[in-house]
């Protein structure tokens, strides 16, 4: 296993956007609520708005510096260990990456400094505004990554030819491609994803601030602000789980047939609630509605779903595994539903905000939309296996073919060995502004005096 190269490239990638995407789905989540609280701020001129945004700014130039650092390497990776697979889909995957460049980055970097540093030296209106475009530029980032991995998912507008003995994708269309047949819903899924990461790391750090009796109307704003976009977002990824869950059926049979356990083309076919299945009988087991999935993908119980029967054996993706992820994510997104639901009824009773339990609660659930979205990928990738572009290149033959299995397990070590420790400098950095709480910002001076903490806990990373 460990002299690999193909298993040890896929665990080191694996890895390393994995450590990467903990940190991208808190900056947009928190990038939208940064521009609520700001623009609460403006319309009402109350204080405590303006505490809540300025306190959220420096969490968001802690997740973003960290984002920005662990997702440098894996532009390297594509050359180093899949150089296969980058002359296969350089003048595809090129597009939408330079394009995130040019239009996402490009608009995230210019408005960030006068967003961390500008409160005091720019007139309201123009920190809103650059707070909204931080807060777009993140959404676009998303927007042209979650492209480029989907015309992966499924490729259209391209023509295979052959170049230095080599075949190699080529664009036919360009907005044909970007608005590929997964691209959109798979982009509202990953985005709403984010709104409920960011929002659970708001009311996480809320409840924590009531449960210390601490700053406790900023604590009340905050999580009510942050509660309602959970909400929406929750009840949102319900519909566009389903949807996205029908393209997958149309394009990627093989894997709704694995998301499911489905090993038998079935009229009738059921949903799994909970349960296991075992690639060696090909029998799922468990808790199952039947006619469910049936209805869901072609409204119609009698409908049929094909199952991994219709599909070559060797083109199967790792069942057990993406049944077992798959099922992790849908299983969260539904008590994200059950959670947020059950809390307005609290507020709603005036109980919210005492109910320790369920601060307690609260307080650790932001690790959950983290281990939802983390699992929703794992599902997805896993998914597609043993294809790296769904029908044209399997991950095998993406490889580079010079590079050895030693030079990945030392890589592999090194990568983990930073990042374990930068993944501890920002939960240290974390806990710091965290404990420390807003701040008073009243007097003339302390407006600079904060920007100043924001240049100290950027430097700390």
């Amino acid at each position: 296993m460990f002299s690999d190269v193909e298993f040890l490239s896929r665990l080191q990638f694996a890895f390393t956007i994995m450590f990467h995407y903990i940190f991208p789905p808190f900056s947009i989540g928190v990038g939208l609520l940064l521009v609520i609280f700001e623009s609460k701020y403006i319309i009402t001129r109350d204080k405590v708005y303006e505490k809540i945004t300025r306190f959220w700014i420096k969490i968001f130039a802690a997740n973003f510096s960290v984002g920005v650092a662990s997702g440098i390497v894996m532009e390297f990776e594509f050359g180093t260990n899949w150089a296969q697979y980058s002359r296969f889909v350089g003048d595809i995957f090129g597009s939408p990456l330079a394009a995130e460049g040019i239009f996402a980055f490009f608009l995230e970097s210019g408005f960030l400094a006068i967003l961390l540093f500008g409160w005091n030296r720019v007139k309201p209106g123009v920190h809103l505004f650059s707070t909204i475009m931080v807060s777009l530029g993140s959404m676009m980032s998303a927007f042209w990554i979650v492209v480029a991995n989907s015309w992966q998912q499924t490729p259209v507008a391209y023509e295979l030819v052959e170049f230095n003995g080599q075949m190699r994708a080529v664009i036919t269309d360009f907005w044909l491609m970007v608005f590929n047949p997964s691209a959109m819903v798979r982009f509202s899924h990953v985005l709403v994803g984010a709104f409920i990461q960011g929002s659970f790391l708001v009311i996480s750090v809320s409840a924590y601030y009531l449960l210390k009796n601490k700053y406790v109307e900023f604590a009340k704003r905050s999580l009510t602000i942050a509660l309602i976009i959970a909400t929406i977002a929750s009840l949102s990824q319900l519909v566009i789980g389903h949807e996205h869950g029908k393209v997958v059926a149309e394009y990627q049979p093989a894997k709704l047939a694995a998301y499911e356990g489905l090993y038998e083309s079935q009229t009738n076919a059921p949903l799994y609630i909970v349960g296991y299945t075992d690639p060696d009988t090909k029998k799922t087991y468990g808790i199952k509605i039947p006619g469910m999935l049936s209805f869901l993908i072609h409204g119609d119980v009698n409908a049929e779903v094909k199952g991994l029967n219709t599909i070559p054996e060797e083109d199967w993706p790792p069942t057990a595994m993406v049944f077992q992820s798959y099922h992790i994510m849908v299983g969260l997104g539904m008590l994200f539903i059950a959670l947020t639901l059950f809390s307005w009824v609290l507020y709603f009773r005036k109980r919210l905000f005492t109910n320790r339990l369920m601060l307690k609660i609260f307080m650790i659930s932001v690790i959950l939309p983290v281990i939802a979205n983390q699992f929703g990928w794992v599902s997805a990738e896993r998914g597609r296996q043993p294809w790296i572009v769904q029908g044209l290149l399997r991950t095998r033959d993406g490889l580079s073919k010079s590079v050895s299995a030693e030079e990945v397990i030392i890589s592999l070590v090194l990568f983990f060995i930073v990042y374990i420790l930068l993944f501890f400098v920002w939960l240290y950095v974390l806990d710091k502004e965290i404990k420390h709480g807003p701040e008073d910002h009243h007097s003339p001076e302390a407006g600079y005096q904060s920007e100043e903490n924001i240049a100290e806990t950027i430097s700390n990373l």
